[in-house]
């Protein structure tokens, strides 16, 4: 699309005081500078704190007013907007310190004036600065609620870790049954063991199929007892081997799925020749596992890192790059680890300039952040969805971040830009994943259509898909739901509509 210039013919030439207004308009602060990049004037929209205090940036060099990570995004601000008068002016990301001890970031756009006028504008510069706070603790709050998930995860596979080393340790030859098809669909070692089969052949087999054909209604009678009050005595019952064992029952459900607990016990005379031998006295036998020997040295670390799949940095607390291996030079599109060394990390990762800076605050925090999904940028345009891992090092006295980066591109589904265009979210989840990709009036518009498409196929599906009175369900006339039908795609329309 190209981009018409709008001139005297359409704006006419501004007085100061309009101007002022429509700077101000366009920015929740703009700095006027002079062409050395010092502060001539602050112009700001609300009377918040954080922008209250701008005032005193005043007379100073605007590159003394910022943090030291944002004084060469300052600098770079100032060069693109002396040299390329003519471009689009580029938007960064830069961090003012407060006196409070949190930064304070705006997004800033540098434009230079050129008064043909002869007015004292001409080769001021004026930079346009969006507050970020609220994308910031907007940022904050997903990554915490994305740690949360993660905590909530190990958690889960902690415990699912401590249930199968318990079932697969244990003494009791134990089944894990459906209670619908009665296929078993787990088994402990002892009863693979108990049954003479192999895991392989045991799981996934009917549960009749492993008893005597006798005892096939006895074994049903057990399970129904055992669905309807949840457990059941044992009962006397002989395996499809002639092994005589004993069968109890429990049941438990999850996921409104109904299982069956089946522990089997061999019957007294086979634990009476147990007792014999425990007479008799038994020699306890331990075996100990020799301790590895060899060591991982330092030559061996160093040519995994370089060589691993997975892209790996290591900054300073300051984001500076300090080490870099191939996998990340090749996201970054970079030739030499030199090109990185020295470089603010957020020059390639983070889709705003926000989230790289989220994702240190919290690795400050925590030591560890895992599952940060972002996207990473080449030198030359190329464009990255990578999953970030991060931990905190003390190495010799010293602090530093290191960073694992994982090339994501494969698991996100393919999509046309007109299909991406059509798509709309159908969860909260993927709402939320929206968010630093794209505009939060887009975000907004997308879930009106959700929440107005969801409502209008639950008055259809309690209606059994009579439009009219769908129509007086949702406060609709007629015509307005056949808009909405046609939409949305819900449906073909019938016969009441053609009429």
């Amino acid at each position: 699309m190209s981009r018409m210039p709008v001139g005297k013919s359409s704006l006419g030439d501004l007085d100061a005081k309009t101007a002022t207004r429509l700077v101000g308009a366009a920015s929740d602060i703009a700095l006027v500078l002079d062409g050395r990049g010092t502060i001539l004037d602050v112009l700001t929209q609300s009377d918040e704190p954080g922008l209250r205090g701008s005032r005193a940036w005043l007379g100073q060099p605007w590159v003394q007013t910022v943090t030291a990570e944002s004084r060469q995004k300052v600098e770079a601000l100032l060069r693109d907007a002396q040299t390329a008068a003519d471009a689009t002016a580029r938007w960064r990301q830069v961090n003012h310190p407060t006196k409070d001890g949190d930064d304070l970031p705006l997004l800033y756009a540098a434009v230079r004036i050129d008064d043909d006028g002869g007015g004292r504008a001409k080769g001021c510069i004026v930079a346009f600065g969006r507050d970020l706070r609220a994308m910031v603790a907007l940022q904050r709050r997903l990554v915490d609620a994305q740690q949360a998930m993660e905590r909530d995860y190990w958690r889960f596979r902690e415990a699912e870790t401590r249930y199968r080393h318990l079932f697969e340790t244990s003494s009791e030859a134990v089944l894990i049954v459906d209670g619908v098809t009665q296929k078993v669909l787990e088994a402990n070692p002892v009863a693979r063991t108990l049954c003479a089969t192999s895991r392989a052949r045991l799981v996934g087999a009917g549960l009749p199929a492993l008893f005597d054909a006798g005892d096939a209604e006895r074994l049903q009678n057990l399970l129904a007892a055992a669905r309807s009050v949840g457990r059941q005595e044992p009962m006397h019952a002989r395996l499809a081997g002639g092994s005589e064992i004993l069968v109890s029952a429990s049941v438990f459900r999850q996921d409104e799925a109904a299982f069956v607990l089946l522990r089997l016990n061999p019957v007294r005379h086979e634990v009476a020749v147990a007792g014999k031998a425990a007479g008799r006295g038994r020699t306890a036998r331990t075996v100990r596992m020799a301790p590895a020997e060899a060591a991982v040295d330092e030559a061996v670390l160093r040519a995994y890192l370089q060589n691993a799949p997975d892209g790996l940095v290591f900054c300073d607390p300051a984001g500076k790059v300090l080490a870099a291996n191939r996998a990340f030079l090749t996201l970054a599109q970079l030739s030499a680890e030199e090109q990185a060394r020295g470089q603010a990390l957020d020059r390639w990762v983070g889709r705003t300039g926000i989230e790289l800076g989220v994702l240190m605050t919290n690795l400050r925090q925590r030591g560890t952040v895992g599952l940060f999904v972002t996207s990473m940028r080449g030198e030359y345009g190329g464009d990255t969805e990578v999953e970030i891992s991060a931990a905190m090092l003390d190495a010799g006295g010293s602090t530093m971040m290191a960073f694992a980066l994982r090339d994501i591109e494969r698991r996100l589904k393919p999509e046309t830009a007109h299909n991406a265009a059509l798509a709309m979210p159908r969860s909260v989840s993927e709402l939320t994943e929206l968010v630093g990709r794209t505009p939060l009036k887009d975000i907004v518009s997308e879930t009106t259509d959700l929440i107005e498409q969801l409502c209008i196929e639950t008055a259809l599906e309690m209606t059994h898909d009579n439009r009219a009175s769908a129509a007086l369900l949702l406060g609709l006339s007629r015509q307005s739901l056949y808009v909405k039908l046609r939409r949305y795609g819900l449906g073909s329309l019938g016969s009441d509509e053609e009429s």
